[in-house]
């Protein structure tokens, strides 16, 4: 058991670095995503425990990739409003969408996006499952410093034949923990006459897989 869950996590770090880069932060990283991918979540004392260091450098990582989340917030439970505090006593939650591509990586070596958000999907019972991917990988084509438009995501929809959900599927991407909105953005969204997202970047780079 313990040697499958060895390979699991050498699989996890090898797909980790074709991403963000080989190193020993990227290998502290992939032992607390290992972790992370099977609790859901993960406290700055055990991941002090998983890594044998201080975890300061590999949660910043995480945080820039939005690998991890705080669950501590300022206000709502947006990414922008997640306050990274690091220190005894917080803790950080997985998101949905990137604990499917770990569990993927943790089998395969590979960092497939595309895979994960089928599979994540389809567990969902979403009725368009198998276009979501694709639907994932438009968004990501079209997001501007991974941040996109309702109304951009509305006209992706529409090409997809998705237009009468548009707003259901805006909500399950934000579940899974593929978008988040941008609260703070009121001159943006104002100028746009639309909702602005920000795109997982973590996800964003698995989808040609």
């Amino acid at each position: 058991m313990e040697k499958q869950k060895a390979k699991g996590t050498n699989y996890l770090e090898r797909a980790m670095s074709g991403v963000f880069g080989h190193g020993k932060l990227t290998s502290k990283l992939s032992q607390v995503l290992a972790y992370a991918a099977v609790k859901g979540t993960v406290s700055y004392q055990e991941i002090k425990e998983i890594i044998r260091d201080d975890p300061e450098d590999a949660l910043l990582l995480a945080d820039e990739w939005r690998l991890l989340l705080p669950i501590r917030t300022k206000k709502s439970s947006s990414w922008e409003d997640r306050l990274l505090i690091i220190k005894n006593g917080e803790a950080y939650e997985i998101p949905n969408i990137v604990r499917y591509v770990a569990r993927e990586a943790l089998r395969t070596g590979t960092w497939n996006s595309k895979n994960a958000i089928g599979e994540l999907f389809k567990e969902l019972g979403d009725p368009d499952c198998k276009q979501i991917p694709e639907l994932v990988r438009r968004i990501t084509e079209e997001a501007g410093s991974h941040r996109i438009t309702g109304n951009q995501i509305k006209m992706i929809c529409l090409r997809l034949g998705l237009s009468n959900r548009v707003d259901s599927l805006i909500a399950e991407l934000k579940a899974a923990g593929i978008i988040s909105p941008r609260l703070s953005s009121l001159t943006e969204v104002s100028r746009e006459g639309s909702p602005i997202y920000e795109l997982n970047p973590a996800v964003a780079v698995g989808l040609s897989e």
